[in-house]
């Protein structure tokens, strides 16, 4: 960095970061399993090729060449040869030197999370901090219904199929399998990916008799095909499913965090912005709602949401290295427009790759340097408050809002 104040660039690389939303790395046997451009694209099939000519990648690629040492002018395949050569666990231990993360909150709902990546307690080594979890509420329903689906078709007079049965056996399983994480020292929050689903335009209260018919959809689908993965596409059910998990984390305090905005092509993208989720929001007012990955492209959106109810939290996660660096600015400078800023948290949202946690953190820390320093130079922001602003993006915010309760360790 080129500071223009020395202690405001020094708490911006390196003072420790909470990360309020990743997911795990990839266990040695599979690092190359996943195709790595996905690193710098949620691009999938044939339009990821297309990744390596965006501006994000050719930022992406200089920052690499620099981890790992390469002095001349490189491409992406460069880096990739390289990384290829070097011992995994050495990889590993690399991408997290410089990150400067002391908690990792992970989310290991994932899709080829148990067949590919390592456990959350394995990435502990990289940080100070116990890593905790965050549990994929539609993951845990998918679990429970296909549980309740096996046990019924092993008796002699199946019961799911004739009505109200399938109704009470989920909510009582859900809110149970709920309680119980809820409790869980490691549970720090819940997880909703409805905006893949259904959308974000999620229905407060879902008529029972609409949830009825999305299970025994469910249901019928399942019938006919049982070694299909279940995948709930019904909006009643998964109405029913954000709502419950909103009434039981705010009994116990638990903060709910939602995909918004940026996804793969497998989403909805005009029903990805938070704007959808006001009502709900408006009815669970002691639930505390964390709007993940910036909101991107909805981003001034979510910082009005958080700047008028005070149960909603902003994460400025996945931009890193997703968006192109001006773009990465621009998305902080309308975060900030509007959203306190002791209610925006930092992420990574690292996944599958250490590199992930790399760019994740160097160029968040970048970012938030270059706008913080930029507004105290010209917007009547004191040195003082930049930096405080940069420690509660970083750390302070997370560790209240997640409970845990943590000091730095510096």
């Amino acid at each position: 960095m080129t500071p223009s104040s020395e202690s405001l660039a020094d708490v911006c690389r390196t003072y420790p970061a909470i990360d309020n939303h990743a997911h795990p790395l990839l266990a040695a046997a599979h690092r190359t399993a996943v195709p790595f451009e996905g690193l710098v694209s949620e691009a999938d099939g044939a339009a990821l090729a297309d990744s390596v000519h965006t501006l994000a990648c050719f930022a992406a690629t200089r920052t690499l060449a620099q981890l790992y040492g390469l002095t001349k002018e490189v491409v992406w395949d460069d880096v990739k040869a390289k990384r290829d050569k070097i011992n995994y666990d050495d990889l590993c231990a690399l991408c997290f030197r410089d990150a400067h993360i002391q908690c990792i909150l992970l989310d290991d709902g994932l899709g080829g999370v148990q067949e590919m990546s390592e456990g959350f307690r394995w990435h502990d080594r990289f940080t100070k901090s116990p890593t905790r979890r965050i549990v994929r509420v539609e993951v845990l329903a998918q679990d429970i219904l296909r549980e309740l689906f096996e046990a019924d078709a092993a008796l002699e007079e199946p019961v799911l199929a004739l009505g109200d049965a399938i109704v009470h056996q989920f909510s009582q399983a859900f809110q149970g399998r709920m309680q119980a994480a809820a409790r869980d020292e490691d549970v720090v929050a819940f997880k909703s990916v409805v905006c893949y689903r259904t959308g974000l335009s999620v229905n407060p209260r879902p008529p029972s008799r609409d949830v009825l018919w999305a299970l025994l959809q469910v249901y019928s689908s399942w019938s006919a095909d049982s070694a299909t993965e279940i995948r709930i596409a019904e909006k009643a059910l998964n109405d029913y499913i954000v709502c419950t998990t909103l009434a039981i984390a705010g009994d116990h305090n638990k903060p709910v965090q939602f995909h918004t905005g940026l996804g793969d092509s497998d989403i909805t993208l005009a029903l990805s912005s938070p704007a959808h989720l006001q009502s709900t929001i408006k009815a669970f007012p002691q639930t505390t709602f964390v709007l993940l990955h910036s909101s991107y492209p909805y981003t001034r959106d979510s910082g009005y949401l958080t700047a008028v109810y005070p149960n909603v939290f902003l994460d400025f996660g996945e931009i890193f290295p997703f968006v192109s660096p001006g773009g990465q600015r621009d998305v902080l400078r309308q975060v900030m427009e509007l959203a306190p800023t002791n209610k925006i948290m930092w992420s990574t949202d690292g996944h599958w790759w250490p590199e992930s946690y790399h760019l994740g953190s160097v160029q968040a820390r970048q970012a938030l340097f270059d706008v913080l320093s930029e507004y105290s130079r010209g917007s009547g922001l004191t040195e003082a408050q930049a930096i405080q602003i940069a420690k509660n993006a970083l750390f302070h915010t997370a560790n209240r809002v997640y409970g845990l309760s943590l000091s730095p360790a510096l």
